[in-house]
């Protein structure tokens, strides 16, 4: 809920059709239901759920399960591009705060989409947030999620997009019999075909193999204490009274460091 009780900030969550990673199940995808989550907590019955795609979908009625009344679906074919029609649905509501999870499950999964979007909204974007402690007519002041269970509290000013990290608070269970009784609203939209993605090979994401380790010790109080040893830092540099200039220098010497960029 909103401080003193009341819903007036408009807040949209999107959903996309999620993967189990070990079965390859279609599923509720975990940081989209996180958003639901923290969506129902600023806006209650007032938040709008959109997502793009067959509103014939079983797993959407997960979602709905979750205590919504409705959900709205932007009709679109599997070799869609569902940037397009979230656009054009945005810039036509009133929607103050866009919150959505960091990367899909399926597809390209890119993490591209809430990037793209903030870009052609114009809006700004706070990536990996945690939760939403308090919400105005004019700004919000959020908690990202940083390494090691470590918060950053920063305010941002409406509208804004919020990618959902998994250090949110939990999605909860859905309910079935509630999740069927929830309304579908089909919006029609011209098929827009993503002609670049149609020429991708799709393939399952691999985890890169990491280099070990070798540890040379003599006894085994000295491997113990190579085995429980905290990572040393690489380095690092915590910046935060330099100028933006100084900072996006910091940036790129560290990338040309890398050999990201040349």
């Amino acid at each position: 809920m909103l401080p003193n009780g009341e819903h007036s900030v408009k807040v949209v969550s999107l959903v996309s059709i999620g993967r189990h990673p070990q079965s390859g199940r279609s599923r509720r995808a975990e940081q989209d239901g996180r958003a639901v989550e923290l969506g129902l907590k600023l806006a209650g019955d007032n938040l709008t759920v959109v997502h793009a795609g067959d509103s014939q979908e079983p797993v959407l009625r997960q979602y709905a399960g979750m205590g919504l009344n409705a959900l709205t679906v932007l009709s679109q074919e599997a070799d869609g591009d569902a940037l397009p029609l979230m656009y054009d649905f945005l810039s036509q509501s009133d929607a103050n705060v866009l919150l959505m999870g960091i990367r899909a499950e399926s597809g390209e999964s890119s993490g591209m989409l809430p990037y793209l979007l903030a870009e052609k909204l114009g809006w700004p974007l706070l990536s990996r947030v945690a939760d939403i402690v308090h919400i105005n007519q004019r700004e919000a002041e959020v908690l990202l999620a940083l390494p090691r269970g470590q918060r950053r509290s920063v305010t941002v000013s409406l509208p804004f997009v919020a990618t959902i990290d998994n250090a949110a608070i939990e999605a909860r269970q859905t309910a079935f019999g509630p999740g069927l009784r929830a309304k579908i609203n089909l919006i029609e939209n011209q098929k827009i075909t993503d002609d670049t993605a149609t020429a991708w090979q799709i393939s399952p994401a691999k985890p890169r193999p990491k280099r070990m380790k070798v540890v040379k010790a003599k006894n085994a109080a000295d491997r113990f204490k190579a085995a429980t040893a905290k990572p040393a830092g690489g380095g690092g540099k915590i910046m935060k009274n330099e100028t933006p200039a100084e900072k996006a220098q910091a940036i790129f010497d560290l990338l040309l460091e890398e050999k990201v960029i040349r």
